[in-house]
């Protein structure tokens, strides 16, 4: 480095010691708390850090290596001196919050902050590890608020390097920490943890023990044969699970070298009827190849496309829900559970022991791998948390099932991610399995003080990643929007005050009538306004002669229609003519209804005999030929006035053409 780079780096580091002096002196008592800010330095830390430079210009390059070796150089001064236990080492939390402040002006490298605090975990012990994430959960806001595409490959490097070293057993709680630390950090919709190819774990590969020729024979109460088949070689000390639901077994006494995967294997085969399997309860000694076979597919869900593999696994997975099952009735009979109830347990969580004391309340319930050993068999299942485990992963692995179906897969038809969709369809039968399996197992899950609780926790989290798996085929699209324009913004906030303002009262409201044709006056000779409406014509009950004229009209006009819309028109104009004359004659000539031979002839309507007078009515009494019934007077009200009398009723206006 030439002497000017020198000069420089030498200038920056006294001018950032002087930085830390002050900061000691804002914080005597030392600890992370409170955050520097860049008030408490006055204000400008750019003036500052440009006076240090001497007023030589440089390029941003330069600027960014000589103040980067400063803080290391300080840093690494501080780290080398001090414990983590030490009240002298806030100088290290005082100098991550300056550095944080630099990058956001911004006067270093963004990640700059992150690359200190990477080495500073590297450093330290776990329990110093644990100090770290308090001064980054403490800081994590303000970290991540600028700059964050420059720093969110070194969260990643630097959480990631830390959970390699923590054991999920025994430091369970800090490695929840650090996962929600990341999930804090990086947004919703970031693509640094989606599986977008949909791979799966196979690496997982769960061993366990084998089974001698005695452990091999099931009990009678299947009523049903086990073949073993005999190899020529020796055994195998651990059985890896295989393909199928097989297991691997040889005779007892038998030794030598293990198994080659090319050698034929023992295998256990369970020939049992159906109606036994379905009454009797499993042999545990039967159940314990079975049982851990079923992981191979859990870790692998796609060899269920295989029907052999999906047979076995249906009835491997119906052989342990019944014992399951036979082991809850048993406990329940005997009063016994291996959870604690709800009334032992605290309504609050205590925290005067820090996390060793939740990580002793987690130990009895959390294992990051299963124990497969025989002798661990009897009593795993017996404990209801185990079997909860392994419920839940029936209950995913069923989801996955019903995702393949046709209905569940058209929703998905139209997705660009083509690599998570699978071209096998879930029959209708293997589909009818599936159902009635996920509603026993959720049932099941509801069982006990907390099941329902239990199972509605496991419930939501299957359900929201349902969602995110619809999102992962669709490409993982953005989830943040982009902000809407300010022009926007005003112009949708005006519209909503005139949605909402009060609204003046029309003169003329929307669907009333114009009733300005009251005030006209007409032509001399001819009558107006209130005029027209007392017109005989508007309230008299017409005559059944006014209709025969009508009607005829409209028989000509519809033999002359060319149209099949015109002739439909003339046909409802006279069907509507035709009506009102019978209602009309209905009142006074009811007795002509029986010369009705056509219902479009009304003919005998119109012509009436004339009435009898004198002597010639008595005559027409003696021939049995009666006149007009005559019609009683009624008092008519017309717009709310009674008017005279009227040989009829008075119906509403019609109009006659």
């Amino acid at each position: 480095m030439s002497s000017a780079g020198i000069s420089s780096v030498d200038r920056l580091t006294a001018s950032l010691r002087k930085l830390l002096e002050r900061s000691n002196e804002l914080k005597p008592d030392g600890g992370i708390e409170p955050a520097l800010t860049s008030t408490n330095f006055g204000g400008d830390l750019e003036t500052i850090i440009r006076r240090a430079e001497g007023g030589v210009t440089v390029n941003a390059q330069d600027h960014y290596a000589a103040l980067e070796t400063a803080c290391r150089n300080i840093f690494y001064d501080l780290l080398a001196s001090t414990s983590i236990e030490e009240t002298s080492f806030s100088q290290i939390w005082n100098l991550l919050d300056i550095v944080s402040l630099l990058s956001d002006i911004p006067l270093c490298e963004p990640g700059l902050v992150f690359w200190l605090v990477e080495e500073l975990l590297d450093s330290q012990t776990i329990d110093g590890c644990r100090v770290v994430f308090d001064y980054l959960d403490s800081r994590r806001e303000r970290l991540t608020a600028k700059h964050f595409k420059q720093k969110q490959l070194i969260i990643l490097r630097a959480c990631n390097e830390l959970l390699r070293r923590l054991s999920r057993a025994e430091d369970t709680v800090f490695c929840g920490r650090v996962f929600i630390f990341m999930f804090q950090s990086f947004p919703l919709g970031d693509r640094s943890s989606v599986n977008l190819r949909g791979e799966y774990h196979v690496e997982n590969v769960t061993v366990f023990d084998k089974i001698s020729g005695k452990q091999a024979i099931i009990s009678d109460s299947f009523d049903g044969a086990m073949e073993v088949d005999q190899a020529p070689d020796a055994i195998r000390k651990e059985t890896t699970v295989s393909g199928d639901l097989t297991v691997d077994a040889a005779s007892a006494g038998q030794s030598g070298t293990p198994q080659s995967p090319d050698n034929t294997a023992k295998t256990v085969k369970i020939d049992a009827p159906e109606d036994k399997i379905q009454e009797q309860e499993p042999d545990t000694e039967a159940l314990y190849p079975i049982f851990w076979s079923l992981q191979d597919v859990f870790s692998q869900p796609t060899r269920l496309f295989e029907t052999s593999t999906f047979e076995s696994f249906k009835s491997g997975l119906d052989l342990t829900f019944r014992k399951f099952k036979a082991v809850q009735q048993h406990q329940q009979s005997r009063g016994t559970s291996k959870l604690p109830s709800a009334a032992h347990r605290p309504l609050k969580r205590k925290r005067a022991g820090g996390e060793s004391e939740q990580q002793d309340d987690l130990a009895g319930s959390f294992n990051p791998r299963y124990l497969t050993s025989r002798d661990l068999f009897d009593l795993e299942i017996s404990d209801l948390a185990f079997r909860r485990h392994i419920l839940v992963q029936g209950l995913i692995l069923v989801d996955f099932l019903l995702s393949l179906t046709p209905k569940a897969k058209k929703k998905l038809e139209n997705t660009s991610n083509k690599s998570v969709l699978y071209n096998y369809t879930l029959p209708e039968e293997e589909f009818k399995w599936a159902t009635a399996m996920r509603v026993e197992i959720a049932t099941y899950l509801q069982q006990g003080q907390e099941g329902k609780f239990y199972y509605r926790m496991v419930d939501t989290v299957l359900s929201r990643d349902k969602n995110w798996m619809h999102w992962k085929a669709e490409g993982c699209p953005l989830i943040k929007q982009p902000p809407i324009a300010s022009e926007s913004f005003i112009e949708s906030q005006k519209g909503a005050q005139r949605t909402s303002a009060p609204k003046r009262i029309r003169p003329t409201p929307m669907g009333s009538l114009d009733l300005n044709f009251l005030l006209n006056t007409g032509d001399e000779g001819q009558a107006h306004g209130l005029e027209i409406l007392k017109k005989p014509a508007r309230y008299t009950l017409p005559r059944v002669e006014d209709f025969k004229a009508p009607i005829m009209e409209d028989d000509f006009y519809l033999e002359m229609a060319k149209t099949e819309a015109e002739k439909e028109s003339i046909a409802v104009a006279k069907a509507s003519k035709m009506w009102r004359t019978l209602r009309i004659a209905s009142k006074n000539r009811l007795n002509l209804f029986d010369k009705l031979e056509d219902a479009n002839d009304l003919t005998p309507l119109f012509d009436r005999p004339p009435v009898p007078q004198g002597d010639d009515l008595d005559q027409a009494k003696k021939e049995g030929v009666e006149g007009e019934r005559p019609v009683e007077k009624e008092n008519v009200a017309v717009n709310g006035v009674q008017d005279g009398t009227v040989t009829e009723p008075v119906p509403p206006a019609i109009e006659v053409t």
